[in-house]
């Protein structure tokens, strides 16, 4: 939620009014507060969330300029709470109405704020929440956004109002002096509109020895220059633009360049720090950025939005002007394009993977103005040939790598589609967007999606590059990885085994492509019962892994884990313990404690204790892994039956046979239908049911199958 503005004045009626219309208990209530841009719509949502806060259990702001509700519901609920794997495959107006059903706190009211919506196709009424304790309020430039809602037209500010606002920022001996030229001003250029009064008022308290008379002069001037300009309308109201343009013309110019430039970014708080990125590229100095930083804050062009200005925000009127600006000097809105859309990129590159929990908070900032990018700016992006792709890569890698396979698909499946629109069918990008979209689909437990997409991306790849390249040889790896999933092991090993080989010969031995190969491999003969074999291969890689990346890398936890699963299966306890440990230490501190591999983790040092008898430890990191499953993964995920069958099996162990047999059921349904009868994992969870019920007595058997 944003912070509502220190000089917020009047209004009053218009507060009262909207909590009224709120409070109604005739189902789901939509209040649409509609005006002009610049009349105070966003500031009046602010002030009715801070001054009715304790009313409400939790309230949510959501800015709708740039996507739909849908879209950012699945978005913000996504990042507290995974889409059921079910799902993961349904439209997303079911995903929205689960979203709505199971995401929100159980009790009290709550306050959905949806800010700026230009029309209704935002917010359709199949996308709207059906429980009657969500208030929504809806500020629009549209009039009559929707006859389905309570509207509130929201009129411009008083004219007294306007003096008051004006008063607070100035002082009142200054308005009194000159009050009528004052109510002139905001009455008849201003149009008593508040972002107008607020701007000239920062205005006038920067310079605080221009009089008002002097101050109408300069307005009139900026208006006429305005109604100049081609296609002036597109201002909407000259007075703000006017407004904005006095303060615009007293900024140096290499302030209105740093302007301009921030112009580019999306609708969202600006981390400063990006913005000197950026700027990196352009001809302005450190310095001049820095004195720009004040101009604009203390013009009131820009607001702090975090006490440490590490973040600003600029209205979005103020951003258009800005805007328009920078499009009226060829020159520099090509420089500055392309200096914006490079900074990103290189962002976007140095996104790995498997990213961590600091690289993950590094770029946050920056995924907003990513997804821009890959909306809008595709046509500036430098050398498609080779850089378009990495814009929808490091969006898709940042949300993959969260364990938020929902919002990875979009720009996974984008990439996909503008890659072969782009580039043509016969690129090498996109056997590499195809591989990306497949990866995802194996995470998600969806292996037969995922196969011909892999098939697809190995053949185009062979037939551009040959068959001895790096390339190829990570799409043999990953068919590999994917058969290895599907219990095909007999066809995963000679994949593996030619990615080995071809990893080896062209990247040599000590390469971290070699790393995953010998991991891949070793992880496939250990479920195969080969366990001489893949320990070595185990050790090689371990050591590799430490060797290259270091000792606190994601690969290195990995690679642990399985070298102790390897120890474990072999009754090697002792070495296996201080290993699942170090794993899952690493694990919890590299990618979070919600991370998918957390959740791996905590199933496998379980699976130790239970070796060992030790039940009572194990059981409730079997129920932690559980539920963390099937929190980032969906009820129906091959893992969540993985974690359903073990829980079950610790339960046979102690004799709780009744607690027991409903997770084997769910288990072994869950096996049937995601990777069919006759997997390994489907045969074990089947075994080990029938073992159950051979231990129930005939009289228990004939009351659980009485047929």
């Amino acid at each position: 939620m944003g912070k509502s503005t220190v000089n917020f004045v009047g209004r009053e009626d218009e507060l009262t009014l909207i909590h009224q219309q709120l409070q109604t208990e005739q189902g789901v209530i939509v209040c649409a507060v509609e005006g002009l841009g610049g009349i105070g719509k966003t500031a009046l949502a602010l002030e009715y969330a801070k001054r009715y806060q304790q009313e409400y259990a939790a309230q949510y702001w959501l800015s709708l300029r740039l996507s739909g509700l849908a879209e950012e519901i699945v978005k913000l609920a996504g990042s507290y709470l995974s889409l059921p794997e079910i799902l993961k495959k349904e439209s997303l107006e079911k995903q929205v109405d689960w979203y709505w059903q199971n995401w929100l706190p159980q009790q009290g009211k709550l306050l959905l704020i949806l800010d700026d919506v230009p029309n209704i196709d935002r917010i359709p009424d199949r996308m709207l929440p059906k429980d009657s304790r969500i208030k929504i309020l809806v500020t629009t430039r549209e009039r009559c956004l929707s006859t389905e809602f309570e509207s509130i037209a929201l009129d411009v500010l008083p004219l007294d109002k306007c003096v008051e606002l004006l008063t607070k920022i100035v002082g009142t001996a200054k308005v009194e002096q000159e009050k009528a030229l004052v109510e002139q001003i905001c009455h008849e250029i201003l149009g008593n509109l508040t972002l107008a009064v607020e701007l000239v008022g920062e205005y006038l308290a920067k310079n605080r020895h221009l009089k008002f008379s002097h101050l109408r002069d300069k307005l009139n001037l900026a208006h006429t220059a305005l109604t100049k300009e081609r296609n002036h309308r597109d201002y909407g109201h000259l007075g703000v633009a006017a407004a904005i343009k006095i303060s615009w013309d007293d900024l140096s110019s290499v302030c209105q360049k740093v302007a301009m430039l921030l112009s580019l970014f999306a609708p969202v708080a600006i981390a400063w720090t990006l913005l000197e990125d950026t700027a990196k590229s352009t001809e302005i100095t450190e310095r001049e950025l820095e004195e720009a930083r004040g101009q604009l804050d203390n013009s009131h062009l820009m607001q702090p939005v975090d006490e440490d200005y590490s973040f600003y925000r600029i209205h979005p009127l103020v951003r258009e002007f800005f805007q328009r600006q920078l499009q009226a000097i060829p020159q520099i809105n090509s420089l500055y394009r392309c200096a914006f859309v490079e900074t990103l990129l290189t962002i976007a590159g140095n996104i790995p993977q498997t990213p961590t929990r600091e690289i993950i908070a590094a770029v946050t900032p920056a995924i907003p103005h990513l997804q821009l990018v890959s909306q809008t700016m595709l046509d500036d992006i430098p050398n498609p040939e080779d850089n378009l792709i990495q814009v929808f890569l490091g969006v898709a890698l940042f949300y993959k790598g969260q364990g938020e396979y929902n919002l990875a698909a979009v720009p996974f499946t984008k990439c996909c589609e503008e890659i072969q629109s782009r580039l043509g069918e016969n690129h090498t990008h996109v056997a590499t967007s195809l591989n990306n979209l497949a990866g995802l689909y194996r995470s998600q437990g969806r292996y037969t999606e995922a196969e011909p997409l892999y098939k697809h991306s190995l053949s185009l790849i062979e037939q551009l590059l040959g068959e001895n390249n790096p390339i190829v040889a990570t799409s043999l790896n990953n068919l590999a990885l994917l058969y290895q999933c599907q219990g095909r092991y007999a066809e995963a090993e000679p994949l593996y085994k030619l990615s080995l080989s071809l990893r080896e010969q062209l990247l040599g031995e000590n390469h971290p492509d070699v790393a995953q190969s010998l991991n891949n491999l070793a992880v496939l003969y250990e479920y195969q019962g080969r366990y001489a074999e893949a320990e070595p291969l185990c050790k090689r890689c371990l050591s590799l892994i430490e060797q290259l990346l270091g000792e606190n890398h994601p690969h290195v936890a990995t690679s642990l884990n399985n070298l102790a699963g390897l120890y474990c299966f072999q009754g090697r306890y002792a070495e296996a313990e201080p290993l699942c440990k170090r794993c899952l230490s690493l694990i919890e501190q590299l990618l979070g404690e919600n991370h998918p591999s957390v959740a791996t983790s905590l199933n496998n040092l379980a699976g130790l204790y239970c070796f060992q008898g030790r039940y009572t430890e194990a059981e409730p990191l079997y129920k932690r892994s559980l539920s963390l499953r099937e929190q980032r993964l969906g009820e129906n995920h091959p893992s969540v039956a993985n974690s359903l069958n073990n829980l079950a099996k610790l339960y046979e162990s102690q004799g709780r046979y009744a607690e027991a047999e409903p997770l084997y059921v769910r288990a072994i349904a869950i096996y049937q239908e995601r990777l069919g009868e006759n997997h390994p994992h489907t045969q074990t969870a089947t075994e080990n049911f029938i073992i159950l019920l051979s231990r129930l007595s005939d009289e228990e058997l004939q009351q659980r199958f009485p047929d």
